[in-house]
């Protein structure tokens, strides 16, 4: 029963992962697990340092629109 919550556990951790990048939601939690593993000596940006900086990367920070 236990192996059963488990892998409901973590089939909704990753629904909910994907569809937050189907709408363009990037995964804070994801970066922080990143940078602690791979780069341990960088700084983790904030929640909303991070925020800006992925919708500044999808939609062009700084640059005009197409019109």
């Amino acid at each position: 029963m236990s192996s059963m919550r488990s892998n409901l556990s973590r089939f909704r951790g990753l629904f909910e992962q994907t569809a937050k990048l189907m709408v363009g939601v990037p995964d804070y939690d994801t970066y922080v697990a990143h940078m602690q593993d791979r780069h341990p000596d960088k700084p983790v940006m904030s929640y909303s340092e991070f925020l800006d900086n992925r919708m500044g990367a999808r939609y062009g920070a700084g640059k005009a629109g197409c019109c």
